[in-house]
This record gives structure tokens, C-alpha cells and sequence, in this order.
């Protein structure tokens, strides 16, 4: 059978309009109540990675986090709870600050800051993962990923399949990085944490999305649709397709196919929208943006470029705009590795320096700095 991605064409964040779009997209995957139980404690993960302005598309959109409470409530799932481990900062303060607390409250949904963590084992094609995930996350019962749809420049995109990492708690994030360090590794961690968690749903924000320089500091670009599917890999596919982005140079496509999470082949996935069924195709030539700006090469830094030491000079690389630079030293504290690849050298009079012999190139720093002074070439 192939996946099933519902395309929603909407431009707009005007709730009276979310609300039948969601809905009947709900019912074009069978009904919410054929994926979930109405007795079951359905925990929302929205992408709340900083606090920021709604309108720059940072984070995931209070008025679709309303409305996809909304659709559960009025379908009778009164155990909601929305929460997630932001890279800065709280998540219940974003969720107050933004008016996203405020949208659900009507529905009972009850804020999580994912405080608290579980050490987690498993393993997948012969390699142990342990992962610290929130309390939260594994006392629910169903998982609905309601993620955003941004550029990120060490995968490419951040989309339903990277949605999952902020269900590990504080700064366990920060130091995963340090053990997969790049994108092939970070990719296959991601897949096996998606299998651990075993989201029900996915939900992506893409009615404004995130261009350029993401998953915190790019521009924010109309796309005016939002996508759900019960396999984060398809959907994040046709994400790809939409921006003219091959979906095989994304790792956690490929990784997500071989492992099998989902699929991320044309061949293998059903778009739908309110109108029926369409092909890629048409999706793409209806409601895809061929400017939209997105790193298209295949990614760098695999392979054999990732482990000879002088090949390494090929490979992105995080660099300071120091003009744009407030000396804030949000990047310094954000990196995870040990001794730090980046810091002051002459007090904060001058912009921080990197390391690059040290840089393991996970742009922690790029996606945390608040004042877009960090990019990656």
C-alpha cells in the first residue's frame, strides 16, 4: 500500500478556516478516532526550538496548535497535553508568550516542559542507541508531531522526522551531536528515536515557512499548505518535492526508507488533497515554490569526506557575521563539544572565533544564535 500525505492549500492562519481544512484532512486518513483512542492521553510536540516572533515561522503556529486541539476535543479526546525541550529557553514560556497556551486552553490542554528524563536503550541494525527522553513524552499514550517547515544545515530540512529530537530532554540534545556528528550519523539517530517514540501522527506547519539560512535565522516565505500522513518520511518528501529539493539527498529520507520508518519514493506515496487524489506532479506545479531557497546539493562531509582529516576543508562550515554580532555568547554556551569549538579570545570586544579543528559541524550554534549573525557556507 502506499503512504497516504494530505496536501491542505491554505494561506492563511485565521482559525475559522484551519478548523474544516485539518478536519477533513483528518478524515481523508480515516478519521482521527482509526488512529488514536478517545481514551488514550494524546500529547501534542509542536517545534518550539527558541522564543522568537510568530511571523518569522521560528516556531510552529499557535493558531494551527489551536486548531488541532480543537478537532480532538470536539471529537471527544478530553486527555490532551502539549509540550516540548526547546534548545533555549522554556517551552511553557514560548507556549504563554506566543498566545499558544491561550489558543488551547478551551480544549484542556495541559502544558509539559519535558523537565524530567528517562535513560531509554535499544538498538537498531546491530547499534545501541540510549536516549534521555522526557517523562512526558513516555507517560502519553499517542504522540501527535505537529512540526514546521524550515531549512536546516546539517540535514537539509527540519520537518516531521527532526520534529522528534526535541522530545530528549535539555541539553542530552547538545551532546548527541557530539556522538553523531554528522549527517548520515544524526539521520539514522533520529529514525531509531522516531521508532522508539512511535508518533501516531504528523502534522506539518507549511502555510508559512522557513527559507534560507533555518531552522532559526532564515526568512520566512509563504508556502501556504499544510501536510499530515502517518509516515514522517513521505510527508518530509513531498516537502522536498515542493521546494524543488531531490528527497534522496536528504539523510533521513534515505536513512528513514532503509530502516524502515516510511518511504521517501515518488512511486510509493499517494498525495491527496480536498479535491482527491493528484500526482506529484501537479502537486509541485499547483503548489510547490522553485525559489525557495534550500541547500540542493547532495550533503557534504560522507563517506570518505568525513573521515580523512584534510578532506575536511570541503565540508560547511558555521562562520560569524561580525557586523550582525551582539557578542550575546549564546553561540559558546550552545556548543556541545568538550573545550568548545567556538569562543571569546579577547573578552566580548571582539566576535567569538570557531575552531574548526575542533568543529564537528552540527551548527548548534548557527540554530541557536538569536540575532541571525551565524551562517553556514
Amino acid at each position: 500500500m502506499k503512504s497516504k500525505v494530505i496536501l491542505l492549500p491554505i494561506d492563511t492562519y485565521d482559525t475559522e478556516m484551519l478548523y474544516p481544512a485539518i478536519k477533513t484532512g483528518l478524515d481523508l486518513l480515516g478519521g482521527i478516532s482509526s488512529i488514536i483512542n478517545k481514551e488514550e492521553k494524546v500529547l501534542l510536540k509542536p517545534n518550539l526550538v527558541r522564543d522568537a516572533e510568530v511571523d518569522r515561522a521560528v516556531i510552529t503556529h499557535p493558531a494551527v496548535m489551536e486548531t488541532v486541539a480543537r478537532c480532538l476535543y470536539e471529537a471527544g479526546y478530553k486527555h490532551l497535553a502539549c509540550g516540548d525541550s526547546c534548545g533555549a529557553g522554556s517551552a511553557n514560556k514560548i507556549m504563554k508568550g506566543s498566545g499558544m497556551a491561550k489558543g488551547m486552553e478551551p480544549y484542556g490542554v495541559v502544558l509539559k516542559e519535558f523537565g524530567e528524563g528517562e535513560r531509554i536503550r535499544g538498538e537498531q541494525d546491530g547499534r545501541a542507541h540510549t536516549f534521555m527522553i522526557a517523562k512526558d513524552v513516555l507517560e502519553a499514550d499517542a504522540l501527535i508531531s505537529v512540526s514546521k517547515m524550515k531549512t536546516h544545515a546539517l540535514e537539509h530540512i527540519t520537518g516531521a522526522v527532526k520534529n522528534q529530537y526535541g522530545c530528549i530532554c535539555g541539553f542530552n540534545k547538545a551532546k548527541g551531536h557530539t556522538r553523531y556528528p554528522n549527517a548520515d550519523s544524526f539521520a539514522r539517530m533520529l529514525i531509531h528515536l522516531n521508532q522508539c517514540i512511535k508518533p501516531r501522527l504528523y502534522i506539518m506547519d507549511g502555510i508559512t515557512a522557513m527559507e534560507g539560512n533555518g531552522p532559526t535565522s532564515g526568512d520566512p516565505v509563504s508556502m501556504g499548505v499544510i501536510l499530515i500522513s502517518t509516515d514522517p518520511i513521505a510527508l518530509d518528501s513531498v516537502f522536498c518535492h515542493l521546494v524543488d529539493l531531490n528527497p534522496e539527498y536528504v539523510p533521513t529520507n534515505t536513512h528513514g526508507q532503509k530502516m524502515g520508518l516510511g518511504t521517501w519514493k515518488e512511486e510509493e506515496i499517494e498525495v491527496l488533497t480536498l479535491e482527491g487524489e493528484i500526482s506529484m506532479e501537479d502537486a509541485v506545479s499547483r503548489f510547490g515554490r522553485p525559489d525557495f531557497k534550500v541547500d540542493r546539493s547532495r550533503s557534504k562531509g560522507r563517506g570518505i569526506l568525513g573521515k580523512i582529516g584534510f578532506l575536511r576543508v570541503f565540508q560547511k562550515k558555521p562562520y560569524i557575521d561580525n557586523d550582525a554580532c551582539k557578542r550575546c555568547g549564546v553561540c559558546v554556551e550552545s556548543c556541545p563539544v568538550e573545550g568548545k569549538a567556538v569562543n571569546f579570545t579577547n573578552g566580548r570586544k571582539d566576535a567569538p572565533v570557531y575552531d574548526y579543528k575542533k568543529c564537528i559541524r552540527c551548527f548548534c550554534c548557527q540554530e541557536m544564535c538569536p540575532y541571525k549573525a551565524i551562517k553556514v557556507r
